[in-house]
This record gives structure tokens, C-alpha cells and sequence, in this order.
């Protein structure tokens, strides 16, 4: 299997052993899940889940981009809340950058995330 790793400067830098997205047989992009951090400076986005989730999201596209995508081409979204009373509050932000092209998606509340954030977002984009 052919296989490319993506990197830019415009998402975190991984803080641990993976890459910020793998691209297989060149067309197939695995976007790693994306937490809110600001990739200027390294610092987590606090504040309410909106905030966080802008952040997330945006580190998501940027990956995207420079593998070559956008939004249009991400296939399929997997979004981690700590706590699902958010749920509401977090579509708002993400129709914002996804109404035109609506990825298949699944959302799952989870116990814990990296650093403690409210959110992280993975994807899987056909380019």
C-alpha cells in the first residue's frame, strides 16, 4: 500500500506518535482527530464548546488543505464530546463550515479527551 503523511504548519503539531494525516493510495485522507489547539501558539482554546470547536475545526480543514481538499471533500466526520449537552451548541458551529457538503457523521460522548478539551474532531476525505 502506497502511503503519504500530511503535516502543516497551520494545524498542532502532534503531541504524540502520529501524524496529522495519512494519505493512502493517493486519493484516500485520514484526518487524525484534531483538539483545539491554537497551532500559532500551542496554547488549548478554552472557553465554551462554540470556541473549541471553531478551533478544532479549522486545525481539521487546514490538514485537508494541504493535502490538497476542502470541506467538500471530507466523506466522513467522527466528533468526540465530553458531555453531550453541548451537542446543540456544537452544530451551530459546525454547519457553519460544513452545511454545503454534509460528510456522513457520527457523534459520540466519551469520558475524557486529550488535555481535557470539551471536543476532537477526525475525518476521512476521497481526493
Amino acid at each position: 500500500m502506497k502511503k503519504e503523511t500530511v503535516f502543516t504548519e497551520r494545524a498542532p503539531r502532534p503531541i504524540g506518535p502520529y501524524s496529522q494525516g495519512v494519505i493512502a493510495e493517493g486519493k484516500f485522507l485520514f484526518v487524525s482527530g484534531q483538539i483545539p489547539i491554537d497551532p500559532e501558539t500551542g496554547e488549548l482554546v478554552k472557553g465554551p464548546i462554540e470556541e473549541q470547536a471553531k478551533r478544532a475545526i479549522r486545525n481539521l480543514l487546514a490538514v485537508v488543505e494541504a493535502a490538497g481538499g476542502s470541506a467538500k471533500n471530507i466523506a466522513k466526520v467522527t466528533v468526540y464530546l465530553r458531555d453531550m449537552k453541548g451537542y446543540a451548541r456544537f452544530n451551530e458551529v459546525y454547519e457553519r463550515y460544513f452545511s454545503a457538503s454534509r460528510p456522513a457523521r457520527a457523534v459520540v460522548e466519551v469520558s475524557n479527551l486529550p488535555k481535557g478539551v470539551a471536543v476532537e474532531i477526525e475525518a476521512i476525505a476521497v481526493l
